[in-house]
């Protein structure tokens, strides 16, 4: 007869006994199949895990991306609505200075059979064209007597009186972090500070500059220019000449900055050099401190 068991011997203690244990067929089939089954269930989990593990770290790394186009995109669109801004502001100076100038002839006048009432500058119109027309007639006056009035063409004046922050040279970086260069110092003082031009010279530029924000360059011959950023206010035009402790620009938080503050610069044919060797000779401001401190403001 066909055995339908499967049996199981142990060894007894007591010499010349054994126990033994039936096992059937079927329940050893039933007990591998559940085995086997078990062990695809843990298979399936554990493929899972994985899968969804990497989809997590996927969709982290998308977001990340994502997050960062997004701030791209921002950044884009603020650059884009500044630059339509310029555009229309010089589209604007430019057809009411061709008009004053008798160039071509109103829009005014050339449509009125389309708008009843004259076109009139607006009040920031107004002041851009005035800014243009000074800024052209200093430029006639500097480019037939360039720096023959100067008396102090060498920077030797604090520009204005705030707390030291910031040294020139390498330090870290307080908005990202990183290491990098200060081509200047900073100096901490409340917006609206007055700023004075620390050499005679004539304004090369005075406008917003990027990360500098609101800037005003003096270029004080023979190669050196200075540079006062993250100005709230520019009291002076391109191409107007500057005085030795002249009142050019109110400090401000303009720009690439974390508080307010004054970048102040000196260039010497183009490139960024220590300032301080410029300052020692000048008196430091009553509020001035020579401690450097490590709260870093910003470009």
């Amino acid at each position: 007869m066909k055995q339908q068991f499967l049996v199981v011997e142990f060894a007894h203690s007591v010499p010349g006994q054994v126990k033994r244990i039936q096992i059937t067929y079927r329940s050893l089939a039933y007990a591998l199949c559940s085995l086997l089954l078990l062990s695809l269930i843990c298979f399936g989990l554990f493929s899972s895990y994985v899968r969804m593990s990497l989809k997590a770290s996927h969709y982290d790394a998308l977001m990340a991306d994502f997050d960062h186009l997004r701030a791209r995109y921002q950044e884009l669109q603020s650059q884009a609505r500044q630059h339509k801004e310029q555009m229309a502001s010089l589209e604007s100076l430019a057809s009411e200075v061709t008009v004053a100038y008798g160039i071509k002839s109103s829009p005014a006048a050339a449509s009125t059979h389309v708008f009843d009432a004259p076109l009139a500058p607006t009040v920031k119109e107004s002041i851009e064209e005035y800014n243009f027309l000074k800024s052209a007639t200093y430029s006639g006056i500097y480019h037939h007597y360039a720096y023959q009035w100067q008396s102090h063409s060498t920077p030797d004046l604090w520009p204005i009186k705030g707390l030291l922050r910031s040294a020139f040279g390498g330090r870290t970086d307080p908005l990202s972090g990183e290491g990098a260069f200060h081509t200047g110092i900073d100096l901490a003082a409340p917006v609206g500070t007055p700023v004075h031009a620390t050499a005679d010279g004539v304004v090369v530029s005075a406008g917003w500059s990027g990360d500098y924000g609101k800037l005003v360059v003096i270029n004080h011959g023979s190669g050196l220019e200075t540079y006062y950023a993250h100005l709230s206010q520019c009291l002076v035009v391109p191409g107007q000449e500057v005085r030795d402790g002249q009142v050019i620009a109110l400090s401000g938080g303009t720009g690439r900055v974390t508080g307010p503050h004054m970048h102040y610069e000196v260039r010497v044919a183009g490139t960024p050099v220590n300032p301080y060797k410029y300052l020692p000779r000048a008196p430091r401001p009553r509020t001035l401190t020579t401690q450097l401190l490590h709260s870093d403001l910003g470009l």
